[in-house]
């Protein structure tokens, strides 16, 4: 079953949601790069006319990372996020006019000067949390292969928590299976707060749809004329 724009949020599956999360931090570097540093560039030589193809590929990236981006959310997080782009009309001068008076461009480029602050957050703690579960529940089988065979919390020099055998590592173990499933729980949360921001971002508004249908219908009528 998939959830539309305008549906309620499921869960998303777990490897999809682990699969997306990770993946969002370096997404979000290269796209918070290459916007900030096309744009950067484009507006500083704006002025000798040498930033305006520089722009217009910005708009063209921009806009075409957006299409990927939905099809990455409906892939992973099994949520469908409508197209919210105008009809192109003919003429090379009105399709730039009309994607440059397009919202959904700004709310594209928006989305994605956002995604490396979120994705940093979500990498953060999904690895913490991961880690730690992970760590904890395989502390039983590892403990041995460490320096004295033993594992000393929280460093080696001081020595809070000696672990040096199985019946002690076995209490900390059962504790990371609670934090893996509480690590489950947070994967999905936190992928369903990132599905419902791309659908806030990255989808056509009310007004948008109402512009949408005013454009087909306009072009439907120029042809019904012409034809």
């Amino acid at each position: 079953m998939v959830t539309t724009a305008t549906g309620r949020h499921r869960n998303p599956p777990l490897s999809g949601a682990l699969a997306f999360l990770l993946l969002n931090l370096p997404l979000g570097i290269v796209a918070f790069t290459v916007v900030v540093t096309l744009f950067s560039v484009g507006i500083a030589t704006a002025v000798v006319w040498v930033g305006v193809p520089v722009l217009a590929l910005l708009v063209l990236l921009t806009r075409g990372a957006a299409r990927m981006e939905r099809a990455r959310v409906f892939s992973l997080l099994d949520t469908f996020v409508d197209s919210p782009y105008l009809p192109l009309p003919e003429g090379g001068r009105s399709r730039w006019v009309t994607r440059l008076k397009d919202r959904a461009t700004w709310r594209d480029l928006t989305y994605f000067l956002l995604l490396f602050p979120a994705g940093m957050i979500e990498f953060v703690l999904v690895v913490t949390f991961w880690a730690v579960s992970l760590g904890l529940v395989a502390l039983p089988v590892y403990y041995r292969f460490l320096p004295d065979g033993a594992y000393f919390f929280p460093s080696y020099d001081v020595r809070w928590i000696v672990v040096d055998s199985t019946v002690a590592a076995l209490p900390w173990a059962a504790l990371g299976v609670l934090f893996a499933a509480l690590s489950v729980v947070l994967t999905r949360g936190l992928a369903r707060l990132h599905a419902g921001f791309a659908v806030a971002l990255l989808r056509p508004t009310v007004a948008q749809r109402h512009r949408m249908e005013r454009s087909w219908n306009a072009i439907d009528g120029m042809s019904t004329v012409t034809g």
